[in-house]
């Protein structure tokens, strides 16, 4: 801890910014155009299939085709394979 600080006033202060005069330029300087997030389901279908209240993020969609496909194939848990996957790479990405 304040490996940096040593680096920066002991030795090689080319390494490393100035804190006292950081640099300024564009905040999306080489970001591409970003397209703003929807949700895809709505909060009554969230609610209606009892998605709790910490999952219901971006990709609440996929936990609600997930949700109904481990209930209709109940004692069938890898029935439900590829949409668990859609739902965990959702959540990765997020």
């Amino acid at each position: 801890m304040g490996g940096h600080l040593s680096r920066r006033y002991l030795w090689d202060a080319e390494a490393e910014p100035d804190p006292l005069h950081m640099p300024s330029f564009p905040a999306q300087l080489g970001m591409p155009a970003r397209q703003p997030r929807v949700m895809v389901a709505s909060a009554s279908q969230l609610s209606d299939a009892r998605v709790p209240l910490e999952q219901r993020d971006f990709c609440g969609h996929h936990l609600v085709r997930l949700l109904r496909c481990q209930r209709d194939n109940f004692p069938v848990p890898w029935g439900c394979h590829a949409l668990r996957h859609a739902w965990d790479s959702c959540q990765h990405e997020e």
